[in-house]
């Protein structure tokens, strides 16, 4: 796992490639290398920075180049054993035992052609000297990031935004359409970037730039398609697809950890690695009992614990009673894009205390939410197809008692009335616009009067490219519709994103075994009723756990991969929000309306109504948007 960066047809690169290498060494403090090509027309500059974990002697080294072809590849990839035997059956001869020069030799056989055979993570850049020509791929679910910016007849590329933004800050601007659309989701859309001009090159997708300045993007791998041929067939064997894919994400030559929060997949994952790595431990992230208590939310430690000692695994225990106040900048200048998910403190934590023990490598449960129907939302939007059913008036009584109800009461947070608040503003909607307001942090009136009125034009494009988003697809049933949105914008937009970035601060690596292609194609061959039926979600994967898990495991209270933040917001972050935000600038120049703000704060403090993650989100913009400015962004 590492970090990349380049140049391509860029007369200062030699200049700023120091600088993107510079910005994101904490991605591979192990080792760095720099490529640098000049011929005729063509001038390339490719920069790694190196986490050690599979071949840690030399061999492992980038940028790696062999007759003509130059790798630069951040990620692992968990078959190169098996493609390494069949290349060699091809007459390809290796000279290390990497997974890096089965990248390059694979390549070099199949052309693009390579990359539906790779199972992994991963970000890569190819340049031929032959052609002249640099080719830039992700894996095919969207783990591993790249960004990358076309600029004067050639392009600049990078693990992190971060990294471009510093080599060429002053020539760019904030993408105002993106930055409302990260308070209408509290996270940027994976097809968007906050700064004007920067792409994302999409999950499973490849791109070629050539020296006559042509630039050509191609899919390889797509979700949706794998969802409809998946769904097409007989139920998978789930049960051994997971325990095959917790194995291969076991590939490494360093120790390998992993995340415990005591939920279904968390232990499903740590559970399996445990049964093939006997020295296996374990990190869990526990909170102050009075945040708890404000919060309303179940002690995971609890189940985390009962894990760890029915199946003899070393737990870690990490208290996130962090200054908070002092933290916020930071994980805003991790995270790179105004991202305002608290659970990327626990995240960054964890791996934090990790790498502090000497851990390189964690798993997590991530994606199974996704995939197999684990959200609340996902419930929650089929009640709701029932309870427009309900008759009118009862619907009318219902909307009043919730409506006048506090959501605190004797410094006790009513997590059922949060829930029932939060159901009623999407309950009575059609599918895709429940679906989007499920997890949304407004409607689209209570956005555009939020914003500024320029940028309020924004909303209504962002709600329609999500809605023709959800509804681009062949499915037959609305759990699977919902699955399959969440695995396209969800997934690689929020949890990878924070995942990759917040570990990767640390120096740690995540690997997410349920984020697989595998996986993925043997979750879309449930039928949604397999997922969620009498209540309960995740079913088919539950059944599967079955065979690993106990019981009062596997039907334990759902939990979210959340922090306090109420308790952050009312008590540790209240001067913050006083100073940082009503005192800010996106109040002060008009970017927000100051009266709709103060209404947010005000509900939140009167208990009246749950408005903390939209002021998180908030302070995350105000917080990015200073970042910005410092590097010469033009906000």
């Amino acid at each position: 796992m590492c970090g990349i960066a380049g140049c391509y047809q860029q007369v200062d690169g030699d200049v700023l490639i120091k600088s993107m290498s510079d910005r994101m060494a904490h991605r591979g403090p192990d080792d760095d290398g720099l490529f640098e090509y000049q011929r005729g027309q063509v001038s390339v500059q490719l920069a790694f920075r190196r986490l050690s974990i599979i071949d840690l002697s030399e061999g492992g080294h980038q940028p790696l180049s062999r007759h003509g072809l130059t790798l630069c590849y951040n990620g692992e990839l968990y078959n190169y054993r098996e493609l390494r035997s069949e290349l060699v059956g091809h007459g390809v001869r290796f000279s290390t035992s990497s997974d890096t020069e089965v990248v390059l030799e694979a390549w070099r056989h199949w052309g693009p052609g390579a990359l539906e055979r790779f199972r992994g993570m991963f970000a890569l850049a190819i340049f031929d000297e032959h052609t002249g020509r640099l080719a830039l791929a992700r894996d095919q679910l969207g783990i591993k990031p790249l960004h990358y910016l076309p600029r004067k007849d050639g392009v600049i590329f990078a693990s992190e935004l971060k990294s471009i933004v510093s080599a060429v800050g002053r020539e760019l601007t904030a993408d105002p359409a993106t930055l409302v659309a990260s308070l209408l989701f509290y996270w940027v859309p994976p097809e968007r970037c906050s700064i004007k001009g920067v792409e994302k090159l999409a999950p499973g997708s490849w791109a070629e730039f050539r020296p006559d300045g042509s630039v050509t993007v191609r899919t390889y791998w797509s979700i949706a398609e794998v969802a409809a041929e998946a769904g097409n067939g007989h139920p998978a064997d789930l049960e051994a697809v997971i325990e095959e894919s917790v194995t291969a994400h076991l590939v490494a030559d360093v120790p390998i950890s992993s995340f415990l929060s005591g939920g279904l997949d968390s232990s499903i994952i740590t559970v399996l690695a445990k049964r093939a790595d006997p020295d296996l431990d374990a990190y869990t992230i526990t909170f102050r009992p009075q945040d708890q208590r404000l919060e309303a939310m179940p002690d995971d430690a609890v189940y985390a614990r009962r894990v760890a000692k029915r199946y003899g695994i070393r737990l870690h225990e990490i208290e996130a009673d962090p200054n908070i106040a002092s933290l916020l900048p930071t994980i805003v200048d991790v995270l790179d894009e105004p991202i305002g998910d608290p659970a990327a403190i626990n995240t960054f934590l964890m791996c934090q205390a990790a790498r502090d023990a000497g851990v390189k490598v964690v798993l997590s449960g991530m994606g199974a939410d996704e995939l197999f129907g684990g959200y609340r939302k996902h419930l929650a939007c089929l009640t709701a197809a029932k309870y427009q059913r309900v008759p009118r008036i009862a619907r009318r009584a219902v909307q009043g008692a919730v409506g006048r109800a506090p959501v605190v009461v004797g410094g006790r947070g009513m997590r059922y009335m949060r829930w029932a608040k939060r159901f009623l503003t999407f309950a009575e909607l059609p599918e895709a616009e429940a679906f989007r307001r499920s997890y949304t942090l407004y409607d689209a009136p209570e956005l555009k009067a939020l914003v500024n009125g320029d940028f309020s034009t924004h909303v209504d494009d962002i709600i329609e490219d999500h809605d023709e988003l959800y509804a681009d697809n062949s499915l037959g049933d609305r759990v699977n519709r919902m699955c399959l949105a969440d695995s396209r914008l969800f997934l690689p937009g929020l949890n990878l994103a924070y995942t990759d970035r917040a570990s990767m601060a640390t120096s740690v690596e995540v690997r997410v075994p349920f984020v697989d292609p595998k996986v993925a194609a043997a979750a879309f061959s449930f039928s949604g009723a397999d997922k969620i039926h009498h209540g309960s979600g995740k079913v088919a994967l539950k059944d599967a756990a079955k065979a690993w898990l106990p019981q009062d495991v596997i039907h334990r209270p759902k939990a979210s991969f959340g922090a306090p933040l109420r308790a952050w917001i009312s008590r540790d972050l209240r001067a913050v929000v006083d100073d940082v935000l009503l005192g800010g600038s996106l109040v002060s120049s008009g970017w927000v309306d100051e009266g709709a703000v103060r209404r947010l704060v005000d509900d939140e403090r009167a208990g009246r109504e749950d408005r903390s993650k939209q002021i998180w989100q908030l302070l995350t913009l105000e917080l990015w948007c200073e970042n910005a400015r410092n590097a010469g962004v033009t906000v």
